[in-house]
């Protein structure tokens, strides 16, 4: 298991990602991983998750950038002190990757910011390195 954690604005986003076995078949190049993200509102002004931008590279370097509205299909409103948290996936094709991003949040003031996704590791639990 393996985890990041960042504060932007009074936004924390935490991270914790795991290998997930059910869903990878090492014999194709098909590695899955499972990530849980907590975004916490610390901060003293309501404030709306837009969008993400995720910034995703394997072992071999590759690095793919995946955009799009919201969350899990949602965009979240975080009054100050809540918490809105959810789970995804990424495939790899390989064993060992890491993933950062934003998520672009606006103030119930209508104030953008990027509220920044610290690099965390995606890696099968015995991958060598």
């Amino acid at each position: 298991m393996f985890t990041s954690d960042a504060v932007t604005q009074g936004i924390r986003v935490k991270v914790v990602s795991r290998y997930d076995p059910s869903r990878s078949n090492p014999n194709q190049n098909q590695w899955f991983f499972l990530y849980t993200i907590t975004i916490s509102n610390e901060g003293s002004m309501t404030t709306q998750l837009i969008s993400r931008h995720w910034i995703i590279t394997n072992a071999n370097g590759k690095v793919e950038e995946v955009k799009g509205p919201g969350v899990v299909g949602e965009q979240p409103i975080l009054a100050p002190g809540q918490s809105f948290e959810y789970t995804s996936g990424c495939p790899l094709p390989t064993s060992f990757g890491t993933m950062h991003g934003t998520y672009q949040m606006v103030t119930a003031k209508g104030e953008q910011f990027d509220a920044t996704i610290a690099p965390f590791t995606l890696s099968e639990p015995h991958a060598l390195h």
